[in-house]
């Protein structure tokens, strides 16, 4: 049954890659989510100095638990500035855009994927739509691949922990799924 749903798939993916668009480009929707630095030039100045290497950071920043109850880190943290900064590479656009065609596909599949197993064919419109809405809304309310994808933030450590929380609540569900 899921190869009958590879255009709905692939329909899917362009519709949405379009709709990002439009929530960027037209609507602007992000347009507040990041400030300019009021003295962006020094910042820049300072932060070339550095020599940063892409990544992303927290300031101040400690390596271990034990050093951020150090009095000194605890001083440089009450006195500020306190923040994260992500340090990019130079933009490829046409990667970063192939890429998250490639994630609104593989979105796209794992709903049609999930509604196979809810639904036989001919199942009623309204009962496909909430169940594909209540899908696609947890998808892209966790989107952190899509993120990582423009942002460069490590992801390693998200992707280990939603499966093991993934896990978790799956085990939980199965050990007291109601009997009949």
């Amino acid at each position: 049954m899921l190869v009958s749903l590879a255009l709905p798939i692939l329909l899917s993916a362009i519709a949405l890659f379009f709709a990002s668009f439009l929530s960027w480009m037209i609507l602007q929707l992000h347009k507040k989510d990041w400030a300019k630095l009021a003295k962006e030039d020094e910042f820049l100045a300072a932060a070339a100095k550095c020599d940063i290497p892409p990544g992303s950071y927290m300031f101040p920043g400690t390596c271990s638990p034990k050093e951020m109850q150090s009095e000194e880190f605890q001083k440089k943290y009450a006195a500020g500035p306190r923040g994260v900064m992500t340090i990019l590479p130079k933009a490829n656009m046409g990667a970063n855009l192939g890429l998250t065609f490639l994630y609104l596909l593989a979105v796209s599949f794992v709903l049609a994927y999930l509604s196979t197993i809810a639904f036989k064919p001919g199942a009623e419109f309204l009962e496909i739509f909430r169940f594909v809405y209540a899908a696609a809304f947890l998808a892209f309310l966790s989107a952190i691949v899509q993120h990582a994808i423009w942002f460069r933030p490590r992801i390693v450590g998200h992707v280990i922990e939603s499966l093991a929380y993934a896990g978790i609540v799956a085990g939980i569900f199965a050990a007291m799924w109601p009997a009949k």
